[in-house]
């Protein structure tokens, strides 16, 4: 699903008042940038029913070019890893 189409199914959601796209689009921007910011501040982010977001340490490893099949070194990282709720993983 793209930004787009989750801009339009939630325009077009049951119980939703009716307002334009434009402010749609506004706050679906606004509720992912509040998320990202809850991420970097409390590690975590949790939705009752959904899942945790939680920020994960990936270690520095040794992977392969795969054009040239040489070794290159993978610098230590860190990204986000999401965590289903049981309801949610469940009902997939």
């Amino acid at each position: 699903m793209t930004k787009a189409q989750l801009i339009e199914a939630v325009l077009n959601s049951k119980n939703m008042p009716r307002i334009t796209k434009k402010a749609t689009g506004e706050i679906v921007d606004a509720v992912f940038n509040n998320l990202a910011k809850a991420i970097r501040k409390d590690r975590r982010f949790v939705v009752p029913g959904f899942g945790t977001f939680s920020i994960r340490k990936r270690k520095a490893r040794t992977g392969r070019n795969p054009r040239t099949m040489s070794e290159i070194k993978i610098p230590a990282s860190k990204t986000v890893h999401f965590k289903p709720a049981p309801d949610f993983k469940q009902s997939l």
